[in-house]
């Protein structure tokens, strides 16, 4: 078996037997029309978890892609209706919202040496608060506005976003796996000391991967506006979860220096199954946070079995002890 497809091929039967199982339970489910809404649901969340898997593999995380989508979302309708800027200029002002969020983020958490966990924390709160601000706390909308990105292609059924997603996933992949940079966030989420004694300076590496992500949320927020046509503050909320949610079931190791941007985007496809098979089954919105929360459990409880080692989960528990 290819290296590939046995790295794999977990998600992959996983993902194929939610689709069996809601296939046999809705005779709904099974048709062009959810594949459709699948495929536009999928791009935001998609480009956001592929940043958030290069954040945690350097052992960080951050708790305010949900807010800075909001906040990117608001400059942009803020520049077309506000500025009367043209959609282009617009564009590349949610990309520098979303990246400028990151580099506060990775700046604050690597050079200070805060807890990312901290500052992004702070970070939710401040981009959410920016997004009230520049809207009025008021849903902006844009009509068609980059309606494109989310129209399905003739004879294709899939949107432009869900295509620049996977793009996004092959580039990052190929950045974690074959270049210098990837080599070295994964090496500094394994042992961050290792690195500087070995003549390393970790700081340009882990501000990088804040203001990677910071940027692919600000694409996330267009593909957003786009598939809604509005610009709403209150958009993104609880996104942040999804994208941990999705890159914990691909398997990357929440401890950092292990991990794959292709698995993560199939956690994608698992929960937005989920999720939509959830609904169409009549699921309330409080069990299928139940459901989606214990799926995040069960995903961080294997992983932390897979991270002990030797002597599995009794080594882990051995070395929870120590701390």
């Amino acid at each position: 078996m290819p290296r590939w497809l046995k790295d794999y091929a977990p998600l992959l039967l996983i993902w194929i037997a939610l689709l069996g199982l809601f296939s046999f339970s809705s005779d709904r489910f099974f048709t062009a029309a959810t594949f459709s809404s699948l495929a536009n649901q999928i791009p935001t969340l998609t480009v956001i978890a592929a940043g958030m898997t290069l954040v945690i593999i350097t052992a960080g995380i951050d708790l305010s892609v949900g807010s800075v989508l909001g906040f990117a979302g608001a400059v942009f309708g803020l520049a077309l209706l506000g500025w009367n800027l043209p959609v282009p200029l617009a564009v590349l002002l949610a990309l520098l919202a979303g990246a400028g969020a990151g580099w506060v983020n990775g700046w604050i958490s690597a050079r200070l040496r805060v807890p990312s966990f901290i500052v992004t924390l702070g970070m939710l709160e401040i981009a959410r608060g920016l997004s009230y601000l520049l809207t009025d706390s008021q849903t902006q909308y844009l009509g068609g506005t980059l309606s494109n990105l989310a129209r399905p292609l003739p004879g294709i059924g899939l949107p432009p976003s869900f295509f620049i997603a996977v793009v996004v996933v092959i580039l990052l992949q190929i950045v974690l796996t074959r270049t210098v940079f990837g080599r070295r966030i994964i090496a500094i989420g394994t042992n961050e000391e290792a690195v500087r004694l070995a003549g390393i300076n970790p700081l340009g590496p882990k501000i990088a991967v804040f203001v990677i992500t910071g940027a692919l949320v600000g694409l996330g927020a267009l593909f957003y506006t786009a598939r809604l046509g509005s610009s709403d503050p209150n958009a993104g909320s609880g996104l942040e979860l999804a994208a941990i949610a999705a890159v914990v079931i691909g398997g990357t190791s929440l401890m950092g220096g292990r991990g794959s941007v292709v698995s993560t985007f199939l956690g994608v496809l698992i929960i937005a199954t989920l999720e939509t098979g959830l609904a169409q089954l009549g699921a309330s919105e409080p069990l299928k946070r139940v459901i989606t929360g214990a799926v995040i459990v069960i995903a961080a409880v294997i992983d932390g079995w897979r991270t002990a080692g030797p002597g599995g989960p009794a080594a882990l528990v051995r070395r929870l002890l120590k701390r």
